[in-house]
Formats: structure tokens, C-alpha cells, sequence
């Protein structure tokens, strides 16, 4: 993983130092709220319902023990003892004091963490597949690539003012773990026809309250000029983009008004000033930090054969790991979604469990999800058996993955200032509904997202079954979505019909669940099914 140099740690402290000098006029009474809310927002500090909350950038979703030690320490020190995995593979605090904030951000650089432009208009922490540099069926490592355009987009003059928050991901696979064009600029790394590594380019993506799909505006973009076509694209947004209607800003709007083809059309024209110049950056430059993501030493020569002699070692093998790439190793899913708990909660001490095994098992190696669980990267699968029952012991051996009770939910009413709607709760009557492991085995696939507001942190657009919270006139109420997909099939979920209640939404999944386990088809998962059958079916089940 990449490692601060000198520049990186003089930046990131010198940072820490504003910050703190920034907080003190505050708090003294020097900056008013409007006056210091800019400046703690580029600090990924949030003013929320009871409390500030900090999120903290995890690039890339890669981080190590020691990192995540820190992280322990700071959820002891600094919040209840636990911290919050996000959608973007981030983690946050929710209950950080505004006088101990700069000491916090201290913490974080010790260990080579920040909290910079994770909140703002600025481009966000640049994601990735959670099995980047382990998956068996990725081209190449994403990361060095991700990394680079981090460099290029922190503190970068020109786009330090965007219209709107700008969301990177970068892929290397058929298979899309990252919701790819849910982003506003999206990268796959592909091989051309005549061997030669690219990108395929998308732009326009996001969520909120008018979600769109990203379009694809090139179908093969050489590495060496990656820079200046993203460039290009920002220069368009940021040229044209609505500031007058904070709804209208994002690069979503603009692509979608102006169509695929306009849009793309004035990427390349800007695109042409740049190429002047032969290539981007220095190849030795790309070298370098390509070094830092190296493969880990994996032994040669080991069994492939696992021991499942345990029932329950066996099901979390089948449901938690899945292929590497090195003979001999899996890949390690951690699961953040305990029947009765909080998705992607994790208390101190098991932060400190999971560094714990990282070190002994996984090459130092963490990983952060896109849906709020966590990732041993690197596990010989001899090793499995000794990693699963220290995390049964923990209380992380949930076998979940991708299944009915591994639902992804935003923090909602009980700690957002814009929520609507509870989104903890739910999830936690949704999970316990859907309790039983032997149902959740035969659903098979099936992805429930919620959002309390149509923010849409908790991705409900996206879900296989969405669930949007709104206010009904001073009342929770709940919209039930079907259909939506943030895998290479990418889907917008689409509204069933009339909201629910608290209670009413939970029936109205278990009819929902009951319909497709009727009408299925064998091997279909749940998306399958209804794109097959259509919504009319299912809203025969909902409504009656």
C-alpha cells in the first residue's frame, strides 16, 4: 500500500495546524458558524443532529493494522467506542467534540490518515473494487492508478472550488464491485485489441434526488493521458455547471441535459489543448508508486484444499470468501451486518481483532466495502479455519454476504440533519424478519438498501429492494423500490407504488420476498426474477 513521503506529511500536518487555529477562532467566538462551516467541511467535519461528525478517507478502501489500531484508539478516545464504514469506503466518527477535533486529525496523521475532502465541493475519496490486487480476474491492480489521480485531485488549484462533491472510481474487472456508473467519472481498465491497457471511460453518474446511470464517453482512453482527460472533464462541468440551484450542480445534470454525445464532444474538444504534451506524467513516476502495491510474497506450492469437516466453517467459507488470484489464498469477507446491530458499525475492541489477524494472516492487509463490511485480502486458506473462529469469538462471523440481511443503510434520522426517516431501525426489523440463516441461504442473492432521505446515502437507488425515507406530513413514511443494480447491469430501482409505515414497509418486503421465491426460476436471484416478470407482478403481491 502507498506510503507517505516528506511532501505528504508536511502537507497533511500543516493541515492539522490550520485546522486547529481554525477550530480555536471558532470556538472563541472569531468565526461565526456560516464563516467556519467552509473550512470544517474540507476537514470532513459535519454539524449533524446531537453532535459533529468526522469522516475520515480510507483511499481506495486500503488501509493496514496499525492504521486501524489508530482508529480504535480514536473511537476510545474520541467518540462511544465504535466507528461507522460508509458507502465510500470511508469510516466516521459520530460524536466528536469540536474543541478535541484538531487533536484527532493529529492522531490520524500519525499514521499517515486524514480527513481531507471526504465533505465539500472537491473531489471525494477516489474508490475502488475491495478486492483490488487480489481478485482473479482483474487485468491489473487499480490502485496505483487510483492513487495517482489522489495526488492529482488533493489540493489542485483550478478545482479547488467545484460546483458540487465529484465521486472517482476506478475498476479493473468485467465484474463491477464499485457501482461504477453510479459515479460522476468512472474508469474500467481494459485491454484493447491490440493488447494494450486503457481505460473505458464514464461520466455523468450519481444519486440523490434526480439519480442517473453514467454513459460511457469513450470507449478506450490511453493510460498515459488519463490526466488530462479528466481535466478535460472537469473544466466542462466546471465551465458550464448550474451554481445558481445547489439541486442542478452536480456533473450529472449537465451530462444529461446536454446529452452523451454534446457532453462528450466538448470533453474532447477541451481534451485537444492538452495534448500538446506526449504523455501525462513521467513513466518513472507511475513506477514508483505502482512499487508500493507490489504483490505481498505469496508461498508457492500451497494446497488449494480446505478442511470442512466443521458445518459451520464450511457455510462461512462458501458465503465469506471468495476466489484469489494466488493458488493456495481467498479472499477473507468480513461481515458488518450482526442480526439485531447497526450495518457497518464496529466497536474498538473489534477493530483492534481484525487489525490483529490482518498482521498475522492477511500481509498487513485491510480492506473497506462499498457496502460497510471489511476484507482480508490475502488469507491462505489453510489459515481460514484459525481466522474464522477469531471472528466467530468476536462476533463478526455473520454469513451474509449479499444476502437478504447484509443491508446497507445510512445513519438516518438518528444522527443526520437532513434525514427524514430512521434508516438504523428499519434495517434492524428487516434483519431480525429475515433472521432465520436457512431463508436467507435459499433467497440466495439479494441486496436491500436504505436511504432516510433523498440524499440517497444508503444507495437505495441502487438496491435490489430500495427503501426511501420521507416526511409525510410530520410522520415517517417509506417508499418501497424495486429493481435497482450497482453491479456491471446497472439498474435504477423504480417506486412500487404508494409508502408504509415503519411496520408496514417490513410486511411489504416479506410480500415482496414471498412473490419472487413463487415465481422464480431456478438459479435466478432476485434482480434476474424481476427483470424477467416486470414490477406489475410484484405490486400484485405489495398492494393486493
Amino acid at each position: 500500500m502507498y506510503r507517505y513521503d516528506k511532501y505528504d506529511q508536511a502537507m497533511v500536518d500543516a493541515r492539522v495546524e490550520e485546522f486547529r487555529d481554525q477550530a480555536r477562532r471558532r470556538i472563541e467566538g472569531h468565526l461565526t458558524d456560516d464563516q467556519f462551516k467552509p473550512l470544517r467541511l474540507k476537514n470532513g467535519l459535519y454539524l449533524q443532529l446531537h453532535a459533529y461528525m468526522l469522516r475520515v478517507a480510507i483511499p481506495y478502501g486500503t488501509f493496514d493494522s496499525r492504521q486501524m489500531r489508530k482508529l480504535a484508539h480514536i473511537a476510545r478516545t474520541y467518540d462511544r467506542g465504535y466507528g461507522h464504514f460508509t458507502t465510500r469506503q470511508n469510516i466516521q466518527y459520530n460524536w466528536i467534540k469540536l474543541e478535541e477535533a484538531a487533536d484527532l486529525l493529529g492522531e490520524l496523521a500519525t499514521v499517515e490518515m486524514h480527513a481531507i475532502q471526504t465533505s465539500g465541493e472537491s473531489v471525494r475519496n477516489i474508490s475502488a473494487d475491495q478486492y483490488a490486487g487480489a481478485a482473479a480476474d482483474e487485468i491489473i491492480d487499480p490502485r496505483p492508478w487510483c492513487e495517482m489521480i489522489r495526488q492529482m485531485t488533493t489540493f489542485m488549484p483550478e478545482f479547488s472550488y467545484l460546483p458540487r462533491k465529484f465521486k472517482i472510481a476506478v475498476i479493473a474487472s468485467k465484474v463491477d464491485r464499485a457501482a461504477l456508473r453510479w459515479h460522476d467519472f468512472a474508469l474500467r481498465i481494459v485491454k484493447n485489441d491490440a493488447g494494450e491497457i486503457g481505460f473505458e471511460v464514464y461520466a455523468g453518474g450519481g444519486m440523490g434526488r434526480t439519480p442517473f446511470i453514467a454513459f460511457k464517453i469513450r470507449d478506450f482512453l490511453p493510460t498515459d493521458q488519463i490526466f488530462s482527460y479528466l481535466q478535460a472533464v472537469l473544466r466542462v462541468w466546471n465551465r458550464n455547471a448550474r451554481r445558481d440551484n445547489i439541486h442542478k450542480q452536480r456533473m450529472k445534470i449537465l451530462v444529461h441535459e446536454l446529452g452523451e454525445e454534446e457532453f462528450a464532444r466538448q470533453v474532447e474538444e477541451e481534451f485537444q489543448h492538452f495534448l500538446t504534451l506526449a504523455t501525462d506524467f513521467p513513466q518513472a513516476e507511475y513506477d514508483r508508486i505502482a512499487a508500493y502495491f507490489a504483490p505481498p510474497p505469496f508461498e508457492q506450492g500451497l494446497s488449494d484444499e480446505i478442511d470442512r469437516s466443521d458445518p459451520e466453517f464450511a457455510l462461512w467459507v462458501d458465503r465469506q470468501t471468495v476466489a484469489h488470484k494466488a493458488p493456495g489464498y481467498a479472499i477473507a469477507n468480513i461481515s458488518l451486518k450482526p442480526i439485531g446491530g447497526i450495518p457497518g458499525d464496529i466497536s474498538a475492541d473489534q477493530m483492534d481483532l481484525v487489525a490483529d489477524l490482518a498482521e498475522r494472516y492477511s500481509f498487513d492487509e485491510i480492506r473497506a466495502t462499498h457496502a460497510q463490511n471489511l476484507v482480508l485480502p490475502h488469507v491462505r486458506k489453510q489459515d481460514l479455519y484459525a481466522v474464522w473462529q477469531a471472528l466467530t469469538e468476536a462476533g463478526l462471523a455473520d454469513v451474509n454476504l449479499d444476502l437478504v440481511t447484509d443491508i446497507i443503510a445510512c445513519p438516518g434520522l438518528d444522527y443526520c440533519s437532513l434525514a427524514n426517516a430512521r434508516s438504523i431501525p428499519l434495517a434492524q426489523k428487516i434483519a431480525e424478519r429475515f433472521a432465520d440463516r436457512q431463508r436467507q441461504q435459499d433467497l440466495g442473492e439479494l441486496k436491500i438498501k436504505i436511504s432516510g432521505c433523498i440524499n440517497a446515502c444508503g444507495h437505495h437507488h441502487a438496491g435490489n429492494i430500495g427503501i426511501l425515507g420521507v416526511d409525510k406530513k410530520g410522520s415517517e413514511s417509506y417508499q418501497l423500490l424495486l429493481g435497482g443494480s450497482g453491479d456491471e447491469e446497472t439498474s435504477q430501482a423504480k417506486i412500487t407504488g404508494p409508502g408504509f409505515d415503519e411496520n408496514g414497509i417490513v410486511d411489504a418486503i416479506e410480500r415482496t420476498v414471498e412473490r419472487y421465491r413463487a415465481i422464480r426460476e431456478p438459479g435466478e436471484r432476485f434482480i434476474d426474477t424481476y427483470r424477467r416478470v416486470g414490477m406489475d407482478q410484484f405490486k400484485e403481491a405489495i398492494y393486493g
